[in-house]
């Protein structure tokens, strides 16, 4: 099995956290965003992982596809990496990896979280993770005939065809069929949006009688922007306290100060007369000072005092002291 992570975007909703890493880096519940996914999806595969190839901009830097490679390499597999330098859209980005697009493989975009529990369709060709939402209309959904296989992707709805919205992961038997296609995409100038679109190609394959089902998961959680962020973060920790895992590293030091979980707390973190949670991350090396934070997702070597925050995001290297409570600011940022 293998697994194609395009993820060249630098993030422009997430800004100014995104001017310096690019968005899939980020960490949530201390951990970064495409980290978790390739273990999630790893983890609902339940297969071994041949290959991650992760799809990015030539411009994120070497110290990135180490880490990158690392990520891969931690899960048991080849880390690869390839370039796409123009935003020509997710079948093109798909196609930046067409080395790798052979044999079974997950596709999957890297600004979303899911948690899910359940086994592939081994008659099927192809599985596309949705989920149900309240407002179908704002998202692609997937249309289902009478034996649950999906017959159409609609973007954006105006008329109500399913609830069920596509969250951009994807399982093909033999992605090396979705990659014929979107050969074809490319090369008849097949565009919408001003790009080439990985529903063009699997459109091809509905067509030529190829069977998709759905697979639907528990949680879905987006990393876009600032706000929904923070939220994942919350959400995540409450899934990791649920699952027993110890959120709080051993070398914290604790003076005067409470921490109410579900939060994660990094290496060598010192907290002086504060409370610290409930749902909030703070990275190693942070440094807190009479101050109260809840709800929030701080990265790593920020100091923060004399704060009341709520809802708030801080960068690494940051150094914050203030009244206020719903910020957000990047890296090597100063707020005093």
């Amino acid at each position: 099995m293998k697994i194609i992570v395009p993820m060249a975007g630098r993030g422009s909703r997430l800004r100014p956290h995104t001017l310096t890493i690019p968005k899939p880096l980020i960490p949530v519940a201390g951990k970064p965003i495409v980290h978790r996914l390739v273990e999630d999806i790893a983890g609902v595969l339940n297969q071994d992982i041949e290959e991650i190839a992760f799809v990015i901009h030539e411009s994120f830097g070497k110290k990135v596809e180490e880490d990158l490679v690392a990520i891969a390499q931690k899960l048991g597999a080849k880390g690869t990496i390839y370039y796409q330098n123009e935003a020509l859209g997710t079948g093109h980005a798909i196609m930046c990896a067409k080395d790798s697009l052979s044999g079974p493989a997950v596709i999957a975009y890297a600004d979303t979280l899911i948690r899910a529990n359940f086994d592939l369709d081994a008659n099927a060709d192809s599985v596309i993770w949705v989920k149900q939402v309240d407002h179908p209309e704002a998202f692609g959904v997937v249309n289902l005939n009478d034996a649950n296989e999906i017959i159409e992707l609609v973007e954006k709805p105006k008329e109500f065809v399913s609830d069920l919205a596509v969250i951009g992961i994807y399982y093909f038997k033999d992605v090396a069929v979705l990659k014929n296609e979107l050969q074809l995409v490319i090369e008849n100038n097949i565009i919408h949006g001003g790009e080439y679109q990985i529903n063009d190609g699997i459109k091809q394959m509905m067509a030529k009688g190829m069977i998709f089902v759905p697979g639907e998961v528990d949680e879905w959680m987006d990393c876009g922007n600032k706000d929904v962020t923070v939220e994942t973060n919350s959400r995540m920790l409450g899934f990791l306290q649920n699952d027993g895992v110890n959120l709080v590293d051993p070398s914290v030091k604790l003076e005067h100060s409470t921490i109410i979980p579900p939060c994660y707390i990094g290496e060598n973190v010192v907290l002086i007369n504060s409370t610290v949670g409930p749902n909030v991350s703070l990275g190693d090396a942070c440094h807190v000072q009479n101050s109260t934070i809840q709800n929030s997702l701080i990265q790593t070597h920020s100091h923060i005092k004399n704060a009341n925050l709520d809802n708030a995001m801080i960068g690494n290297h940051a150094s914050f002291d203030g009244n206020f409570k719903n910020i957000s600011i990047g890296d090597y940022s100063v707020l005093e």
